[in-house]
């Protein structure tokens, strides 16, 4: 809960000397300042700190335990319930207890050395439904390794008996939370190839769930890589993430992934290649939500900084159509991708099929309402009148249809 929400003063040994917030589940740790479990677990677990955020003193662990354990106060969690209904505000709830570190241990442990695939399985059923339970187990299982080997199942080679075990870590590794180191880890020299590798056949190979899980696995870890990473990415990424792309698997995470690459090295070519400009046009058919639109565009907008991506929106028959159509019609950051789309046809792709093409579809009309609408980012509006400019002898100089009479003003001498 926010501290806005209340309308009295929070006495301050109700709040959290992390977030500042009012605790919700406070825990004691061995110095004896009291957190709020959420805050104190991410500074422990999450950030991989050992000393009290106030004290700055070490903090000791269990016997056995390699990092600390809070303590849960029951008492003060009491006294903040108690304080919440004596003021009339809604009542904290009482905490579900998470999973302890040490199960999970236990849990890996048996995983990891189990005689049979479906003792294995159910282990890793277990722990996809711990990892649902709530925040501060998560960070457990952070803590105990539990992603490190839940990545090595997913890389592993089974047999076509064993594809389930692949499935359920998978499964597991969504219900979490990875750590960017986790994800870097995807692009290590030693066993990152092996996971990346295994992600692609699942893209390739798998049912519709572990497609999707996949690809988003693969755009969370994309998002995170060094430029290196992200330069080298190989052109089965784009191939797998474009067949998801037209089989509706995940199309937004997947539009996604596409923006985070295309920027880097000749991805734009290796996703252009891969067919990726006409599915993005398909979609656009057919997207009516506005973040959706937008992504989209961003992602044709990138493609077209290449000579292959512009030649295959110039070649799709619907390619040029949607781009004017969205711009104007959903946002001003659709309309600005979409300006952006048909500069970059009309600077380096506009021979005079193109530019007839661009009258007949209207292109150059809405080019014109663009000038014409009031609140128009000015920066759309410069660029607008760039591409009028610069193909002012075809479409203007013909005194052409495609320009109602009554935006003819509009275009700029």
């Amino acid at each position: 809960m926010e501290e806005e929400q209340y309308q009295v003063e929070i006495p301050s040994y109700f709040l959290c000397p992390i977030s500042m917030q009012l605790m919700k589940d406070p825990v004691t740790i061995s110095t004896g300042i009291t957190y709020d479990r959420e805050s104190i677990e991410k500074w422990l677990f999450s950030c991989k700190n050992t000393t009290c955020p106030v004290t700055k003193q070490p903090l000791s662990a269990a016997a056995g335990d390699l990092t600390p354990t809070p303590t849960p106060n029951h008492t003060l969690r009491r006294l903040i319930q108690s304080w919440c209904t004596l003021n009339a505000l809604e009542r904290i709830p009482t905490p579900k207890q998470s999973v302890e570190k040490s199960h999970i241990l236990n849990l890996l442990n048996e995983a990891k050395n189990s005689p049979t695939s479906q003792r294995q399985l159910r282990c890793l059923q277990r722990l996809r439904s711990i990892a649902r339970s709530n925040q501060s187990t998560k960070l457990h299982m952070q803590a105990a390794g539990a992603p490190a080997f839940l990545l090595s199942v997913v890389g592993k080679r089974y047999s076509d008996d064993d594809g389930a075990l692949r499935g359920e870590a998978l499964s597991a590794l969504q219900e979490m939370e990875l750590s960017d180191s986790d994800l870097k880890s995807f692009f290590s020299h030693n066993d990152g190839s092996i996971i990346i590798d295994a992600l692609i056949q699942l893209l390739r190979n798998g049912d519709p769930q572990n497609r999707g899980g996949a690809m988003a696995l693969l755009k969370s870890a994309f998002a995170v890589a060094d430029p290196v990473d992200l330069i080298g990415s190989r052109p089965e990424i784009f191939t797998e993430t474009v067949r998801a792309l037209r089989d509706g698997i995940s199309a937004r995470t997947a539009v996604k992934l596409l923006v985070e690459l295309c920027p880097w090295g000749r991805n734009r070519v290796k996703a252009a290649k891969a067919g990726a400009v006409a599915a993005l046009v398909e979609l656009l058919l057919e997207e009516t939500e506005r973040r959706g639109c937008e992504l989209a565009l961003t992602a044709l907008d990138q493609l077209c900084g290449c000579a292959e991506g512009r030649a295959e929106l110039v070649g799709h028959g619907a390619g040029l159509a949607v781009v004017s159509k969205k711009i104007l019609r959903v946002s001003a950051v659709a309309s600005d991708r979409g300006v952006r789309i048909i500069g970059s046809i009309s600077r380096y792709s506009a021979n005079s099929r193109v530019l007839e093409e661009m009258g007949e579809l209207g292109v150059v009309r809405k080019l014109c309402l663009v000038l014409q609408i009031e609140g128009m980012r000015e920066k759309t509006k410069e660029r607008v009148r760039e591409i009028l400019r610069l193909h002012a002898r075809v479409w203007k100089g013909r005194n052409c249809s495609c320009i109602p009479p009554h935006l003819i003003s509009y275009y700029p001498s």
